[in-house]
């Protein structure tokens, strides 16, 4: 009888940070946490987030006011941070040492980032060399949660004819896109050279290993890389 209700708030522990990590990514990109837009990012209603707004707001996690959205308290800053830091690590642990894929690693992580062990992830960072930014390209927070910025990362979009670059990032995770770079074989470190850029539609011809090939506008520009 006493493991269904410990199932139970184990669930409700984590829609709670959920909802903490959602408002801290609007948060870091200077949007608004308003009702509406927690909705959209959770796939949920706007009855739901008002409900649970209301409930991390009585915990001290969140500053909410009703039409105007919910900010993060230091609290719920600090257990957001924690979250994102143990996602991105897992994240980067599972695709440089476990050989996954991009597009594989979103949801595993997303259940590995709610295991309570502070020790765990300290010993991890440091088995994977405290890196910087995660498979993505996003940055991971430290230990004291400080966040680096991603400034030194281009758009392959703005690299210019006869630069050479490598691969670091993506703006977008999305499952679809990230199996699309797979099938193209563009993959983090992947050094490459600008040859030529079309005018007509933007997009850009790139040598990579010897091979040329012609990459979309749309794709470049959800791609971020380091110049070298």
């Amino acid at each position: 009888m006493s493991s269904t209700p410990k199932h139970k708030a184990s669930t409700t522990s984590s829609n709670r940070q959920d909802y903490l990590k959602a408002i801290l990514s609007l948060e870091l990109k200077g949007a608004k946490a308003s009702t509406s837009a927690i909705a959209s990012k959770l796939n949920t209603q706007p009855a739901s987030v008002t409900g649970m707004f209301g409930v991390l707001s009585n915990l001290g996690l969140i500053n909410y006011v009703p039409y105007k959205g919910a900010e993060l308290t230091s609290d719920g800053r600090i257990q957001a941070i924690s979250l994102v830091r143990k996602h991105r690590l897992w994240e980067t642990f599972m695709v440089e040492k476990l050989g996954f894929k991009w597009d594989e690693v979103h949801e595993v992580a997303e259940q590995l980032e709610h295991v309570d062990s502070e020790q765990l992830i300290v010993r991890l960072d440091d088995f994977l060399g405290f890196p910087r930014f995660d498979p993505h390209g996003d940055p991971i927070p430290d230990s004291s949660g400080n966040i680096s910025d991603r400034r030194s990362l281009v758009e392959v979009s703005s690299i210019k004819v006869g630069e050479s670059a490598s691969i670091r990032g993506v703006l977008s995770s999305s499952d679809s896109f990230l199996k699309h770079l797979d099938d193209l074989g563009i993959r983090l470190g992947l050094v490459f050279s600008v040859i030529k850029i079309y005018s007509y539609d933007g997009s850009i011809q790139v040598e990579c290993d010897g091979v040329r090939e012609v990459w979309s506008k749309k794709l470049v520009e959800q791609l971020l890389a380091e110049v070298k």
